[in-house]
């Protein structure tokens, strides 16, 4: 194994540069994993774009890789061996507080880098501090004994295992954190990542009619959500989405509104609230609304209306989407849309974030791609 490592770092807003860093030291209770796919979502543009703080930073948080060195102690603690193909989540748990025991790990406030200005967090975390190799934007990563971490499936490649994050996410938030099951009418509004995988959640819960928004430019995107498992999607800017959504519930509305439009304004809340069925409709929103002055509160309370935030994954959402995918039930791998080596990091943020490429839906950097 080579004494140094290529990473991509962002040095400036919208500014990376290729850095050789010596490899970490592993004991007995750390490991270092060569890195297969580092995913890149929404959250990427913005911590590109703005980052919070000025230090360097290797980005990606979301991480498939092989276990490629590892100290007796880490291997006995999480029960791997080296060669293992593992995901990484990008929290790296404290393990003492009520939240890690649950497997909570997003709440654990010492993965919190907004308030602990000491938390680890791939894709988050300064590069000076100990370890260096804190994200996947770099053909290695340092593991600490608290990293969490879920063994791949041996029938799941690594790059169908890049969309994992997305799958949990959207597994977390329809399934456990709305509650969506059998029978259920659900309105999923954006068809991004975690919109299609929201798709496959509803589908596989058993949800009787999913129907899908999106907007002109979506429209392989929304021809995938049907393929996935979508009754009926709808262009917002040519069809009336709300006579749709109530033409393909007999006028009843809908169960669930899964609202993943983040940076659309209040548009997509209010014909949410509308789509709701007359009684006891939940509506789960995330990302953020900077202003809402006119929120129809008194319709809201008039239909029983509850309203739920996403945020992050647990670890069971982990596995369950590590098991959904080793089922080969969906053809998620439509699902990856484009690839891109170390060296054009830039470019893969900004294909995320709409600024170059077309038809993206998730991008995989493969750190290794052009290098020995």
């Amino acid at each position: 194994m080579a004494e140094t490592v290529l990473a991509a770092v962002r040095t400036a807003p919208g500014t990376t540069e290729l850095r050789e860093f010596a490899r970490p030291s592993i004991d007995a209770d750390s490991a270092l994993m060569r890195v297969e796919v580092a995913g890149i979502c929404g959250t990427d543009v913005k911590m590109y774009a703005k980052p919070p703080f000025t230090d360097p930073v290797i980005m990606g948080h979301e991480n498939i890789g092989v276990l490629a060195d590892a100290g007796p102690k880490f291997l006995e603690r999480h029960g791997l061996e080296v060669g293992d193909r593992i995901f990484v989540e990008h929290y790296v748990a404290c393990y003492r507080c009520d939240w890690c025991h649950l497997g909570e790990y997003r709440h654990c406030e010492k993965t919190d880098w907004r308030t602990n200005p000491d938390a680890r967090r791939y894709g988050y975390t300064s590069s000076e501090h100990p370890g260096t190799l804190w994200g996947g934007f770099s053909q290695f990563m340092y593991l600490p004994w608290n990293a969490v971490i879920h063994r791949v499936p041996t029938n799941v490649s690594a790059e169908l295992a890049g969309i994992v994050t997305p799958l949990s996410n959207g597994i977390e938030w329809a399934l456990i954190a709305a509650g969506i099951g059998y029978d259920a009418k659900v309105l999923i509004q954006g068809p991004g990542q975690q919109g299609l995988s929201q798709v496959v959640a509803c589908s596989q819960a058993g949800a009787s009619k999913i129907i899908v928004t999106g907007t002109t430019r979506d429209r392989a995107r929304l021809e995938l959500a049907e393929e996935l498992g979508a009754d009926v999607t709808v262009d917002v800017l040519t069809d009336d989405p709300l006579g749709k959504i109530m033409e393909a519930t007999n006028g009843v509305g809908v169960d669930y509104v899964l609202d993943c439009t983040a940076g659309a304004g209040t548009a997509p809340v209010l014909l949410g609230i509308d789509a709701l069925k007359r009684r006891e409709g939940t509506m789960l929103i995330q990302g953020e609304l900077a202003a809402f002055p006119d929120f129809p509160i008194k319709k809201l309370t008039e239909k029983a209306i509850t309203i739920k935030s996403a945020r992050g994954h647990s670890y069971r959402a982990c596995e369950l989407a590590l098991r959904q995918l080793a089922s080969h039930r969906f053809p998620l791998e439509k699902l990856s849309t484009h690839t891109f080596g170390l060296d054009q990091v830039d470019r893969a943020i900004r294909a995320v974030g709409g600024e170059v490429e077309q038809d993206v839906i998730h991008v995989s950097l493969l750190p290794w791609e052009g290098q020995a």
